[in-house]
């Protein structure tokens, strides 16, 4: 089964793409927007600054919200969870995807940012993707984080909650990195790429 692998230049994917392999997916990198027709799933990975999501903006952008209008599952890693609101603190004129209200906010209280290392995930309910993984510590690098609101799936607290799973039907997201978070990563990525058999 295909997966669509999106490069926008932000971050290296070589680690996401072997973990994705490992738990049986057949990975494509879509050099052009029409390269997800034959994608049953995509994947938007991303690390840094939320101005790096504006490749994404037009033919990219359209294709995946067509994608997940067909009920293709969509899932965002950490930067792409983030893209999958409506906006970032860090980038006010840029946009999110919009799939999910809500805006991004930096981190803030008597704690260290940007927030590196192993955090605990708090399911706030049943949740398709995190099954199997609920209460896991997972491996979190980020300032910047994702409101919690009824597509929080799970939260972690780091200074303040936010929402470290998203879950609303076909559209998920993870702020963590599941290729570095071990076994629990794993069974993330595993239960990802059932829903996208389905």
């Amino acid at each position: 089964m295909k997966v669509g692998l999106i490069d926008y230049g932000a971050g290296n994917l070589s680690s996401v793409r072997k973990a994705l392999a490992h738990v049986g997916l057949e990975v494509i990198l879509p050099r052009c927007a029409p390269d997800l027709d034959q994608c049953r799933a995509i994947v938007v990975p991303g690390v840094g600054h939320f101005a790096a999501t504006t490749p994404l903006q037009g033919a990219f952008r359209s294709a995946i919200l067509e994608h997940v209008r067909d009920g293709r599952p969509l899932l965002g890693i950490c930067l792409g969870l983030q893209w999958l609101f409506e906006g970032s603190d860090e980038a006010p004129d840029v946009p999110g995807l919009g799939l999910l209200r809500g805006r991004c906010f930096r981190l803030h209280g008597d704690v260290k940012v940007p927030h590196v290392g192993w955090n605990t995930l708090e399911p706030t309910r049943t949740s398709s993707i995190l099954e199997g993984a609920e209460g896991a510590s997972v491996y979190f690098t980020h300032s910047f984080a994702a409101p919690v609101t009824d597509a929080a799936a799970a939260i972690t607290t780091h200074g303040i909650p936010f929402a470290s799973v998203v879950e609303h039907g076909n559209i998920f997201g993870l702020q963590w990195h599941p290729e570095k978070s071990a076994e629990s990563g794993l069974t993330v990525l595993r239960n990802f790429a059932r829903l996208a058999a389905c």
